[in-house]
């Protein structure tokens, strides 16, 4: 009698690029051996726009409504970056009260960024409830952003050396309002989710990223502090106006997919308290700096001595970058954010390489996945919180 074959043959699987679970375009090429994973290969590129070339003939002004279209959830913080690079460069200086704008505006940005997150990844693992509740929240942020840029998400609201506009009248009311009705909102997730046995067994211990491991593959954000290390740009760097406020950085010891979830809730909090604390000692002045619509050029006399350069309220068109490179780097929802560029006397930038944090912390990817289940995969991906936009540039 002949001993029954046992079929060693693994088996090939296709996951996006159009898959649901896939937030955007990304396909992993996945090899199964029944329900295990064996290997996992992530083929990027599906939105590739070339946002580094365009960046290469564009004044700085004409790129910024580019860079929304990065990551498009937390836009304000790409173009927080974009205008930093400039300001350092040129060393402008920003008034306080555009400094304390802009925290509120990126901290908003933060916490919309993180709902979208946690509301697909919710629905990856099987709860579809708090995808319904996020947007409840999410939708107010916009309405805050709208009110203030006239934009619910491609806003074009920084400017070298300040912001577009001032925040319109009763602005303050409306954001501390929300910052009141928000907590009850991260309340309601916390009961909803945190404790939950089923959410629990699908997230405790799963793609778990060792401290070491961390920092071997350069990854930031949430998948880095999850991991056990105290690393937050807005401490680090001391940008904008972040040491002006009482607020703590956000880590846990684990390093699963749990403890990623727990920072960024953890995050949203402390979001709100930046913000509460910007709005009530947010100062008087000048909402942009008005030294910038000044440069040493001669007159054109073609135009007759009218100063064209004057009619808009933005810094003037030819803002040269100085011969001399950069790296600018902020702390956005998914990560460091960084920009390297070099300058050469001319008003676009010769180099403007985009660091994007999605596609760095993308790339344990296939390591935490092999040895892992099939339905795994979801979850840890989920858990890495990426953006294509920002993937693929």
């Amino acid at each position: 009698m002949t001993a029954p074959t046992t079929r060693k043959d693994l088996m090939i699987v296709n996951m996006g690029p159009q898959h649901p679970s896939m937030h955007g375009v990304l396909r992993l090429i996945v090899t199964l051996d029944g329900e295990d994973v064996v290997d996992c290969e992530p083929i990027l590129g599906y939105l590739h726009r070339g946002m580094e070339k365009i960046a290469e003939n564009r004044t700085i002004i004409q790129y910024l409504p580019y860079v929304t279209r990065w990551d498009y959830l937390a836009t304000m913080f790409t173009e927080a970056i974009t205008i930093n690079g400039p300001e350092q460069l040129g060393n402008i200086q920003v008034p306080k009260r555009a400094s304390y704008i802009r925290v509120i505006m990126l901290e908003l940005s933060r916490i919309a960024s993180h709902l979208l997150w946690l509301g697909p990844f919710m629905a990856d693992i099987g709860a579809q409830t708090p995808f319904f509740y996020i947007f409840r929240e999410r939708e107010l942020i916009y309405d805050l952003f709208e009110a203030a840029t006239g934009m619910r998400m491609m806003h074009n609201f920084f400017r070298i050396g300040g912001v577009a506009a001032d925040l319109p009248y009763g602005w303050i009311d409306k954001c501390l309002d929300f910052c009141d009705y928000f907590l009850t909102g991260v309340a309601e997730y916390q009961k909803l989710i945190t404790r939950n046995p089923i959410f629990l067994e699908r997230v405790e211990g799963v793609g778990i990223i060792g401290r070491d491991e961390a920092l071997n593959w350069g990854l930031s954000g949430p998948m880095l502090r999850a991991s056990g290390i105290e690393w937050d740009l807005r401490k680090v760097d001391h940008y904008e106006s972040y040491d002006e406020f009482d607020w703590q950085v956000q880590w846990q010891r684990e390093g699963d997919s749990l403890a990623r979830y727990l920072v960024r809730i953890g995050e949203m909090t402390e979001s709100i308290k930046i913000i509460q604390q910007a709005l009530e000692g947010i100062p008087g002045g000048p909402y942009e700096n008005l030294e910038m619509r000044r440069f040493d050029r001669l007159k054109d006399p073609e135009w007759n001595d009218f100063e064209y350069r004057f009619i808009s309220k933005k810094p003037s068109p030819t803002f040269e970058l100085s011969k001399q490179e950069l790296y600018v780097r902020v702390e956005a929802p998914k990560g460091e954010l960084g920009i390297f560029m070099i300058g050469d006397q001319s008003v676009f930038p010769w180099r403007w390489k985009i660091r994007p944090p999605g596609f760095i912390n993308l790339q344990i990817l296939p390591q935490l996945v092999k040895r892992m289940k099939l339905a795994d995969i979801m979850t840890i991906l989920g858990s890495i919180d990426i953006i294509m936009g920002e993937v693929d540039r």
